[in-house]
């Protein structure tokens, strides 16, 4: 039961509530993170499918037939193709579990048309730890934020996924007047936190506005996905990528700023800036192979996931 004066402190869609999150489970369906099963288009498929791991037996390659190997896997269209007899290997996999790094800081209580940036990273952190769950793999969290950081082990247990996005409500509800601390920090701070959990063949997935592109950032992501399968998810707004053409004026809280959004020149530099970082913070993520996802605050965050993990 929601009650009024929660209702108006912490509005729908500008704040994230525990009952909104936990219609996520109803909508975790329609897209899968294992690599297995994602199609050559997705975000995943081609290059960062041979190195994001699915579990039971996965495909691993197809080489010539060695007296002893299960007649069940010969590849037919090699052999026909070769006139050379072909088996199919395929590796057993381990468990996976899965650990969920949401980013509520100050950066994120922002929106300009239909939710903050801290309610869609909720909401996508949800969605992915309750797919993670069906999948059978265990799944636990991080939160960082400005007044501190809570860990959740990863477990296979429901409640403890209930347990995550408690954690993540709490937080979120700080946001109202909480005081932003440097990012740079706590994000070191958390990523810190992270290697301590995971050893190896974890899947690790970061939710945040990325709003600022330090090499450190990019190092300490890189140095766990050595042994790690990494997603990095960024949520942004429609007007930090294109202003309106119309003049605003922007604050933080301490500061305000004219924005002259009638000049083109202007919302051209703004919008290039943008993507431009992006782009560069994208290339050099994937030297390391790690995809970088895109989330927007405007369309529906279960319906932007399933296009991105397409289904076979």
């Amino acid at each position: 039961m929601i009650h009024m004066a929660e209702t108006n402190k912490y509005p729908k869609n500008i704040f994230i509530s525990l009952n909104e999150l936990l219609k996520m489970e109803h909508l975790s369906r329609g897209f899968s993170l294992l690599a297995s099963k994602q199609k050559v288009r997705s975000v995943l498929g081609g290059k960062h499918a041979s190195k994001l791991r699915g579990r039971g037996l996965d495909f691993e390659e197809v080489r010539n037939y060695v007296p002893g190997d299960d007649i069940r896997n010969i590849d037919w269209k090699v052999t026909a193709r070769t006139q050379k007899t072909h088996s199919r290997v395929y590796s057993e996999e381990k468990e996976k579990p899965t650990l969920i790094v949401v980013d509520q800081s100050k950066s994120m209580f922002f929106g300009s048309q239909s939710r903050t940036k801290s309610v869609v990273a909720a909401e996508l952190a949800a969605l992915t730890a309750f797919k993670v769950l069906k999948e059978g793999d265990r799944v636990g969290g991080i939160v960082f934020a400005d007044n501190g950081i809570d860990i959740v082990y990863p477990k296979r247990d429901r409640k403890n996924i209930l347990h995550f996005l408690e954690k993540i409500v709490n937080r979120n509800r700080e946001l109202i007047d909480s005081k932003p601390v440097a990012f740079d920090k706590a994000l070191a701070e958390t990523l810190a936190k992270v290697k301590n959990i995971v050893t190896h063949d974890f899947l690790v997935v970061v939710i945040s506005d990325f709003h600022r592109y330090r090499p450190e950032l990019v190092k300490f992501i890189s140095r766990i996905s050595r042994h790690n399968d990494v997603i990095l998810a960024k949520i942004y707004d429609p007007m930090e990528q294109s202003i309106p053409a119309k003049k605003l004026i922007a604050g933080d809280g301490e500061k305000q700023l004219l924005i002259d959004g009638e000049n083109a020149s202007i919302r051209q530099e703004f919008r290039m800036h943008f993507d431009v970082d992006f782009e560069k913070f994208k290339a050099q993520m994937k030297k390391h192979r790690i995809p970088v996802l895109s989330v927007n605050t405007v369309d529906e965050t279960d319906v932007q996931l399933k296009q991105l993990f397409k289904r076979a």
